[in-house]
Order: structure tokens, then C-alpha cells, then sequence
């Protein structure tokens, strides 16, 4: 006998072969609870392999090639995701010492952005996903014309990759977003200040950028000047007056069938993220299911499959506005390696394959992940075994990369019941070994 839904088994289907679609049940949201696709209780789970659809389960014993394009740190996550699972992975990366090409056995070195590199490398995947947003939309259309399954489709991803397709996408569908168009000239930025508050103004380039690289924040025209150098077209936004910065992260199948992860907290530094508390402490639980909705929604509408993370604004008057989107395991998702039941990277691949979706809830009351940035401090191997024996309750990730001044080199997730205890505890860890404190 199928036991009865709880508040937190709130079915979030979306329409999709197979699949019929959902609505969310009347009634409150459940504070902290994670959205959560429960087909068990609707209709018999789609099992075996009916479940893969079109794959050809090119791998051995019948379990299926993830092709992955790029090959950092989370390519190497997610390949570790998949070892329990029993997925190949084929990796398409630049250089033998790329963080995810030091730990996949099936590594083909290339570039990214030729596309008869792709289509060998494409052969004998079962699927090809990403980890990150680079490679050229008319070569991912190449690939899906020669009947290879890329997934999220470019018709998605186009939507990562362009921040001006972007926003006229989210603005046909009704999604909040500040206030922005695509700019000619310096004078152009000026005549967009005027129409709104004034300087400053935020410029980014549409294609290219990402923590923080690309995005300027303007006071005059003068300034304005300097995005325009890269000769790839420059959209303006307001400068928004936001209270804090959010992330609602969702994942989705080919099938429909989708879940959401509690939405969380990011604190940024320089533009690249330091910080993440799962879930946003002190979040109004309507806001939070507004945002977690929001995120299923524009996951429906650009048809994506796989992970997204959907940054938000929380603005000082009660709204939540879309800052970007990524179509891949994200950084305001690695805490759910260590805190929620199925992680980010799990989940992707899983979707991709269009597996039935592990639960998204968390295992703990607060999570909170800390980014390893690098320091001056380049024997990090000392640092790790201090922060190992003073903490045995951390738990950190390294990627495998050289130390470099404020490059992304791991993290540290530490979960509990105290957020102020965990906090300090998660912060401690990272600084040891960047090597900003040394007791």
C-alpha cells in the first residue's frame, strides 16, 4: 500500500511524454522542504529500459556513455557522481592535466570549438551534456542534425550562452528581470542611464563571461567605454538595490518529471562566488516557493534538460529578479554533495539520461559551502591535513588544480543544526587553506 504524500512530497511534473502533467496542490508551501517529484504516488515509476528512450547503452554491461564537453572541476564531480550509478564517462577536455582529465579513465584531448572534434568524440556516447557553456550553438545543432542526443538541446542552452538572447527569451514569458536592452555605443549607455535612475549602470557582454569576468559596473560614459573593446555586442541593466543574492536550483528531464532544491543564499566576492547557506536563512517560505516555482517554470518553458541554477536578486521591496541562468551543475549547488540526499551532479546526470530524479531534500537543517580560492599559500597539501585533523566533520572537495591567486581550487561543505557554528566552522577551513590564517 502506497503511503500518503507528506507536505514535503509536492508533485512538480511537468507535461512530457509518458508523463502527465501536474499542478501543485493547494495549501502552504513547506518552510524549508524541497520540491519533489513523487511518480511512485501518481503512476507506476517508468523502470529498466523503457526509461532510456532513444540510448543505445553503448557502454559495457549495458550501462550508458556520458560524453562530457570540458573538463574541470565539475566534469570531475559529476563523473564522481556517476561511479555509484554504474555511467561510463567519456571526457572531451583541453590538456591531460585539465582537473576532471586527472581522474577519467576515457579522456579524448581537443577543442571544444571544432566541430569535427565533437563529432569524434560524440561517437559512441549515449548522451553529450556539458560543463560549461562555450561550445558553439551551430555545432550543438550540427551534432543533434547527426542524431546524437545533446542535452540541455541548444535551442536551450543558447539561452546560458547569450545573455541578449536571454533576456528577450524571460521577457516573452513574463519572468522578472531588471530593467536592461542591448546598447551601440558609450553614448547609447548614457541615454539607457536616463531612461531609468541614472549612472551607474551594469554592462556585460552577451557571450564569454563568467565569475565575474565580462560585467562591468559603470559611473559615467567614459567608463562606459571599455566593454565596447571586445567587439561582441554589450547589454546594459540597472544597478539593481538588491538585499541579497539568491539561487533557486531545479533540475528536469527529457520526460517532464522535475525537482527543486531549497533555494539558497550566495555572498559574492570580486564577482566570483564565496559563499552559499542552504537554505537561505531568514527567507519568507512564500518567497522561496515563489522562486522555486519561478525556476521550474522558465525550466518548462526553454524545454531544458538537466541541472539550472537560476541566480536571483532579492530586492529591498519584497521581489525576486532574474540575474542569470547556467544550464549545468553550479557553483550555489555544491552543497548538495554533502547536504541534501541526491546531489547536484547526480541529478544531472540522471536527467540527461532521463532516469527517474533522486529526492532533492535536505539531510541536514543548514548546510553552508565555502569556496577554496587560491592564496600566496601554494603547499595546500599541509593545509589540508591540518584542517582534516582539527575538523573531522569537514568535508572538502579539491579539484586537482594548481594554486593560483583567487583561482577556484575547492571547497569546504559543512552541515549541522547550529548555522552559526557551521558557518565558522566552514569559514575557518577555507582560510586555513588559502592560508589567510594559520591557527
Amino acid at each position: 500500500m502506497r503511503k500518503p504524500l507528506s507536505t514535503h512530497d509536492r508533485i512538480v511534473l511537468f507535461p512530457g511524454s509518458g508523463h502527465p502533467g501536474y499542478s501543485l496542490p493547494d495549501g502552504p508551501s513547506p518552510p524549508r522542504g524541497s520540491l519533489f517529484t513523487r511518480q511512485d504516488a501518481v503512476t507506476p515509476a517508468v523502470t529498466g529500459p523503457d526509461i532510456l528512450g532513444g540510448v543505445t547503452l553503448a557502454g559495457k554491461a549495458n550501462f550508458p556513455v556520458v560524453g562530457m564537453i570540458g573538463g574541470g572541476q565539475l566534469a570531475r564531480m559529476a563523473h564522481q557522481a556517476g561511479v555509484p550509478l554504474g555511467i561510463r564517462f567519456k571526457l572531451l577536455a583541453d590538456t591531460p592535466q585539465d582537473s576532471a582529465a586527472q581522474v577519467v579513465s576515457d579522456v579524448v584531448l581537443g577543442d571544444y570549438r571544432d566541430l569535427e572534434t565533437l563529432r569524434r568524440f560524440a561517437a559512441g556516447c549515449d548522451v553529450v551534456t556539458f560543463d560549461h557553456e562555450h561550445v558553439p550553438t551551430e555545432h550543438l545543432r550540427a551534432l543533434q542534425a547527426d542524431g546524437v542526443a545533446v542535452r540541455p538541446g541548444p535551442d536551450a542552452l543558447v539561452n546560458a550562452q547569450d545573455k541578449g538572447v536571454m533576456r528577450a527569451k524571460l521577457d516573452s514569458i513574463g519572468v522578472p528581470c531588471p530593467r536592461h536592452r542591448l546598447v551601440a555605443d558609450p553614448a547609447d549607455v548614457t541615454a539607457f542611464a536616463h531612461e531609468g535612475a541614472g549612472y551607474p549602470v551594469v554592462l556585460k557582454t552577451v557571450r564569454g563571461g563568467y565569475d565575474g569576468k565580462g560585467v562591468w559596473v559603470v559611473d559615467d560614459e567614459q567608463e562606459a567605454a571599455a566593454p565596447f573593446l571586445a567587439g561582441v555586442p554589450v547589454l546594459a541593466e540597472e544597478k539593481v538595490d538588491f538585499v541579497r543574492e539568491l539561487a533557486a536550483n531545479v533540475v528536469r528531464s527529457p520526460s517532464g518529471q522535475a525537482v527543486a532544491y531549497p533555494v539558497v543564499e550566495s555572498l559574492q566576492e570580486n564577482g566570483v562566488c564565496a559563499e552559499v547557506t542552504a537554505p537561505a536563512p531568514d527567507l519568507d517560505p512564500e518567497l522561496a516557493g515563489e522562486a522555486q516555482a519561478l525556476a521550474l517554470r522558465i525550466a518548462g518553458e526553454l524545454d531544458i534538460t538537466g541541472h539550472l541554477a537560476v541566480e536571483l536578486f532579492q530586492t529591498r521591496d519584497g521581489r525576486i529578479l532574474v540575474n542569470e541562468l547556467a544550464m549545468r551543475p553550479h557553483n550555489s549547488g555544491h552543497w548538495t554533495q554533502d547536504g541534501a540526499v541526491t546531489s547536484q551532479f547526480e541529478n544531472h546526470l540522471r536527467a540527461v539520461l532521463d532516469l527517474p530524479l533522486g529526492d532533492p531534500r535536505p539531510r541536514a537543517k543548514w548546510t553552508v559551502m565555502v569556496n577554496v580560492l587560491g592564496g600566496d599559500y601554494p603547499d595546500m597539501y599541509h593545509a589540508f591535513l591540518h584542517c582534516m585533523a582539527r575538523d573531522p566533520g569537514l568535508r572538502i572537495h579539491m579539484y586537482g588544480k594548481d594554486v593560483k591567486p583567487g583561482r577556484k581550487v575547492g571547497h569546504v561543505n559543512v552541515f549541522g543544526d547550529d548555522l552559526d557554528d557551521v558557518r565558522e566552522r566552514a569559514r575557518h577551513a577555507a582560510a586555513y587553506l588559502r592560508g589567510t590564517i594559520t591557527e
